[in-house]
């Protein structure tokens, strides 16, 4: 029987963590065209991890957490939004408001 995470199949989520994965790297490159910092991915199977200067988000299948130790629950769900908190929004924009508010 497939893992699954939350309500999708393992490879449903491979691919959308994938995807959330190069969307943080292209915004990362992107906003760091017009900054002084330099933004850093590291991607694993169950945590991927944004790095500007001391700063960092961690994710993982269920949790966001922030450098000063906040945490929120994370999901990504098959219809390719993201929860946040209580929060849902499509992929591409939560990346991009991620990666923009910690290389401000």
């Amino acid at each position: 029987m497939p893992l699954r995470y939350g309500l999708i199949d393992e490879r449903l989520h491979i691919e959308l963590w994938t995807s959330f994965a190069s969307q943080l790297r292209s915004y990362a490159a992107a906003h760091g065209l017009s900054s002084r910092h330099h933004a850093v991915v590291e991607v694993g199977s169950n945590e991927i991890l944004l790095r500007v200067n001391t700063r960092w988000l961690r994710f993982t299948p269920s949790e966001m957490t922030e450098d000063n130790g906040r945490s929120q629950p994370f999901q990504i769900n098959e219809d390719g939004t993201i929860m946040i908190g209580s929060v849902t929004e499509d992929m591409d924009f939560t990346a991009e408001r991620l990666t923009r508010e910690l290389m401000q």
